[in-house]
C-alpha cells in the first residue's frame, strides 16, 4: 500500500507546523523522518494518522483519495501511529489491552484472542506474557504490545513517533529486526520518526529532512550523518565539548539508602554529589535509577537509610521542603509530571513566579513569559496552551521553569526525544548552572550523553550499582557491558 501526501499545511495560531509539505511513501520500505525540535515531524504523522485533521491538504492511499478524521478512520484505511507514550490501559493485562479496540461482539473469543497474539508475538520475536498487568512492562515492552495491537487491527503503514528512547540496546534490536521483515517480507510501509540519527543510518531506506515546517529534502540510504545534519540543520555542527570540573563541598548525601519497587530491591546504596559536579546514572529501566532520584527530591519515602541536602537530614520529608532547601527537580514525563496540560506558558510562569503574592498579577507573567520564550528559544507565544508545543519544546519550557542557581539539579532523561541541536542547548543550560556552584545528578538512556556530559558514572544493575569515577575512563562500549550486568575488569579477563 503506497501513501501521497499533497500540499499539506497545518497551523496552531501563528506557527505554522505543515507548510505545503507533499510526500509519497511506497510499500515496503522503511522511510526515516528527520528534523530538529518543532520542524513539523509529529504534526505530520499526526495528520497521518488521523489525530490531527490538516487545514489544506490531500492524503492518497494507492492513487485513490481518502478522508477521515479520527485514528479510527486511519486504521480503517490501513494507516496506524505507535506515539512516544503508547496508548494503552495500565490496570488491563496485555491480552486485555490486545483485545480493546478490536472489531468484536460484546462477548469477546479470548482463546481466539490468546492464540493471535501468540502468533504475532511470536512473528515478530516478541516476549510478551498475555496475563501480565501492562503497567508492570517497560516501555519497550509496551511499544511491542502496541505494534501487535496496530497489526492485528489490520494496518499496512505503520507510523513510529521516538521509538528507540527509553529502550534497551536488547530491545531496540528486536524492534529494528521486526520492522525490517514486516516491510521486507510482508510488504509494509514503515515511517520511522527520530531524533537518533545513528538508528536512521541503521535501519532507514530512505529519509525526508522538514525544518521549521517546511520540506527541505530527501535522500536514498546511504548518507553520511555529516550530511544529515546539514540537512537538518543548515550547516554541520560542532562536537561538544569537554569541561573540567572542579567539585565543591558536598550537596547531596545519600547513606545506606534501603528502596524497592515491584521490579527492583535496592539496599545499602551510597551517594555522594559535590557542588560543580554533574554524575550520570546509567542504567536499563527499572534498575533502581527511578528510585534514588525520587527519595532525592522527595517524592519518594526510603524504606531505611538517609538523604542529606546540604548536611541537613531530608530522609522522608516532603517535596515542597526539598524545593525550600535548592533542590529542584525534572520528571521524565514531561505534561505527566513536569508540566500542566490546559494551562498555557504564561500561566506556568505565573505558578513558578516567587515575586507573585497574593493576587495574580497576569502581565507580569506575560512579561515573564515573554523574557524566557525569547531567551530559552521557545516555538510558542505566552497564551500558547502548553500540549500544543513539541516535545522539545516543552523541555526548553521545563529549563526555562528551574531557578537559575539550585543547590542540586536532579534531571530524568533531560533530553528525551529532542534533537541533536536542542539537545546540546539544554547541556548548555544545565552546565551553565554547573559551573555557577549547583550541583547535577541524571538519568539518560543514551550512553554517549552519559560518557558525554559526567565527571562520574553511577551504573545501575538489579538495585546494585557501581561507580565510574572518571567518565573519561569509560568507553560507550564498556559502559554498555556495566549496564549489563558486567562487572569491570570481566570482559578484560574473558
Amino acid at each position: 500500500m503506497s501513501v501521497e501526501v499533497r500540499h499539506i499545511h497545518k497551523t496552531f495560531g501563528a506557527v505554522h507546523a505543515n507548510d505545503d509539505i507533499s510526500l509519497t511513501f511506497a510499500d515496503g520500505r522503511i522511510y526515516g523522518i528527520l528534523g530538529e525540535n518543532g520542524a513539523g515531524k509529529s504534526t505530520l504523522m499526526k495528520i497521518l494518522s488521523g489525530f490531527y485533521l490538516a487545514d489544506s491538504g490531500q492524503i492518497l492511499i494507492d492513487g485513490r483519495l481518502v478522508h477521515y478524521d479520527t485514528p479510527r478512520g486511519a486504521i480503517e484505511v490501513g494507516i496506524g501511529m505507535l506515539a512516544q507514550d503508547p496508548l494503552d490501559v495500565g490496570p488491563l493485562t496485555v491480552l486485555e489491552n490486545f483485545v480493546y479496540g478490536q472489531p468484536v461482539g460484546p462477548l469477546p473469543d479470548w482463546q481466539a484472542a490468546r492464540r493471535r497474539f501468540a502468533e504475532l508475538a511470536e512473528r515478530l520475536g516478541f516476549r510478551l506474557e498475555p496475563d501480565m498487568p501492562v503497567e508492570r512492562l517497560s516501555i519497550g515492552q509496551r511499544q511491542e504490545l502496541e505494534i501487535i495491537r496496530l497489526l492485528a487491527l489490520g494496518v499496512r503503514v505503520l507510523i513510529l513517533d521516538e521509538p528507540t528512547t527509553g529502550i534497551s540496546a536488547e530491545q531496540k534490536s528486536v524492534l529494528f529486526a521486526s520492522l525490517q521483515r514486516l516491510a521486507r517480507e510482508d510488504g509494509l510501509t514503515i515511517l520511522f520518526v527520530s531524533h537518533k540519527l545513528e538508528d536512521v543510518l541503521e535501519l532507514c531506506d530512505e529519509v525526508a529532512v522538514l525544518r521549521l515546517g517546511r520540506l527541505v529534502g530527501t535522500a536514498v540510504m546511504p548518507v553520511t550523518t555529516g550530511e544529515l545534519v546539514a540537512m537538518m540543520f543548515g550547516q554541520a555542527l560542532a562536537p561538544p565539548s569537554r569541561r573540567a570540573a572542579t567539585p565543591g563541598d558536598t550537596v547531596l548525601e545519600v547513606q545506606d539508602l534501603f528502596m524497592a519497587s515491584e521490579r527492583v530491591v535496592m539496599r545499602d546504596c551510597q551517594v555522594c554529589v559535590r557542588a560543580g559536579e554533574v554524575v550520570g546514572l546509567a542504567g536499563l529501566d527499572g534498575s533502581g535509577q527511578q528510585l534514588l532520584t525520587r527519595a532525592c527530591v522527595g517524592l519518594a519515602r526510603p524504606l531505611g537509610g538517609r538523604v542529606l541536602i546540604n548536611g541537613v537530614d531530608m530522609t522522608g520529608r516532603p517535596y515542597r521542603d526539598f524545593l525550600a532547601a535548592g533542590v529542584s527537580f525534572g520528571a521524565a514525563g514531561r505534561l505527566e509530571e513536569g508540566l500542566v496540560a490546559g494551562l498555557t506558558l504564561a500561566e506556568h510562569f505565573i505558578l513558578t513566579d516567587a515575586g507573585q503574592g497574593w493576587w495574580i498579577d497576569r502581565e507580569r507573567g506575560r512579561q515573564i513569559a515573554e523574557e524566557r520564550i525569547a531567551h530559552y528559544r521557545i516555538m510558542g507565544r505566552p497564551d500558547s496552551p502548553i500540549e500544543t508545543l513539541s516535545g522539545g519544546n516543552q523541555q526548553r519550557v521545563l529549563m526555562a521553569l528551574i531557578p537559575p542557581a539550585p543547590r542540586l539539579l536532579v534531571l530524568e532523561h533531560p533530553t528525551r526525544g529532542l534533537d541533536v541541536e536542542s539537545a546540546r542547548w539544554i547541556w548548555e543550560q544545565i552546565l551553565a548552572r554547573c559551573a555557577a556552584g549547583t550541583a547535577v545528578m541524571f538519568t539518560s538512556a543514551d550512553l554517549d550523553e552519559l560518557v558525554t556530559y559526567s565527571d562520574r558514572i553511577l551504573v545501575f544493575y538489579a538495585g546494585q550499582v557501581t561507580e565510574v569515577p572518571d567518565a573519561r575512563s569509560v568507553t560507550v562500549d564498556e559502559l554498555g557491558h556495566l549496564i549489563g550486568g558486567q562487572r569491570v575488569g570481566e570482559e578484560a579477563g574473558r
